[in-house]
């Protein structure tokens, strides 16, 4: 028998909190999901520390579990603690000066190596730099800057708690990731996605930076609703590939942040994967892709080509090896996202000069 994540929230759900009213799937309870044959694990995240319903839950899961899914099974349910914020927070309680989301049309294009290596950029340029990962179903960001071993300090604040953002080559930064075993697929809900991202955004000790910038999940979705739904949105950088079906895929991230009920400006277009250059005849380019696709998509939709990045072997190394590849700032690769980040604040600073800040997305202006 094959025991599916479906079949273990619909058990799930019918476990109720009974203080609270609602089954803690509703609760956002139940995460960081596992199974291993009959073997099932999981993470029940309470509010309070002395929660009297505690051993009652966890109880009634493993009953809901052997009812409902199967009577073999064999659960394992850890339990944690993490204070909510008992009222939600005013929108934008999150203070920073610029907010760039970093977006593509479809996944496979180099978004988290872009926001990566922006994000460095930024921050040896001077620039006090944020990175929020808000790909909360793949996140990459802790391998990619080297930092999977670490984890936020959490520590009580106001009478909620608060996490500390781990911080590496100048630039603070938080993920789901941090949160979650390695090796582990994160199966939640859209709510349980969106409600995570809520806590890393307004639990988050950010400060005030002069650059947010937030890696979202490829394609428009339910995290992209809440990023501008909580957050005065600056601008957005779409990257792409010059292949036509990723080129069709970035036309709709374009419209999306256009769009009248979103209302974000974009930056411009990052071309990745541009061309291939070997790192041992750095004149020669192989156009693997395409050749110029994201350059004439600029032109088309009137937006800046913010930069074009070769494929080079090191941007590879660099991402795996937890060192992205513009800290070395001498390097053709290097040299070229450095000339991308000057580029994006140029853009951003126009923006700032010829438009009035964004103003965050009423949720009752995408019905319909």
């Amino acid at each position: 028998m094959n025991i599916t994540s479906e079949e273990i929230i619909k058990a799930l759900e019918q476990v109720r909190h009974p203080a609270a009213g609602k089954h803690i799937v509703e609760l956002n309870m139940a995460s960081d999901i596992h199974i291993d044959g009959m073997k099932v694990g999981l993470t029940l995240t309470f509010a309070k520390a002395q929660d009297p319903m505690k051993n009652i839950i966890v109880k009634a899961c493993e009953k809901a579990l052997h009812f409902y899914v199967h009577p073999d099974i064999e659960p394992r349910i850890d339990v944690k603690t993490m204070q909510q914020i008992p009222v939600r927070p005013e929108k934008h309680a999150l203070q920073a000066k610029n907010i760039i989301a970093v977006a593509s049309g479809k996944g496979g294009v180099g978004k988290s190596t872009v926001a990566v290596n922006l994000a460095v950029a930024l921050a040896g340029m001077g620039y006090s730099v944020g990175l929020l990962d808000a790909d909360i179903y793949g996140p990459s960001i802790p391998k990619m800057l080297g930092v999977e071993d670490r984890q936020p300090v959490i520590r009580g604040h106001e009478g909620h708690e608060t996490f500390v953002p781990v911080e590496r080559y100048g630039v603070r930064m938080l993920s789901i990731g941090f949160f979650v075993r390695p090796g582990n697929a994160v199966i939640w809900r859209g709510p349980m996605a969106t409600s995570a991202l809520r806590q890393l955004l307004s639990q988050g000790e950010w400060g005030n930076p002069d650059y947010l910038l937030i890696d979202l999940p490829p394609g428009t979705g339910d995290v992209h609703l809440t990023i501008v739904q909580e957050l005065p949105v600056t601008g957005a950088v779409i990257v792409s590939t010059p292949q036509e079906v990723a080129l069709a895929d970035a036309v709709k991230g374009i419209s999306m942040f256009r769009t009248d009920k979103v209302n974000v400006p974009v930056l411009g277009l990052v071309e990745n994967m541009a061309w291939f250059t070997p790192e041992e005849l750095p004149d020669h380019r192989y156009y693997i892709f395409g050749n110029g696709g994201c350059k004439a998509l600029a032109e088309r939709e009137g937006i800046r080509l913010l930069g074009q990045i070769p494929i080079v072997q090191g941007v590879r190394e660099g991402g795996d090896n937890g060192q992205p590849v513009v800290t070395d700032k001498n390097s053709i690769i290097g040299k070229a996202f450095m000339e991308m980040a000057q580029k994006m604040v140029e853009a951003t600073n126009e923006r700032n000069k010829k438009m009035p800040p964004t103003k965050p997305l009423e949720v009752n202006r995408i019905t319909g």
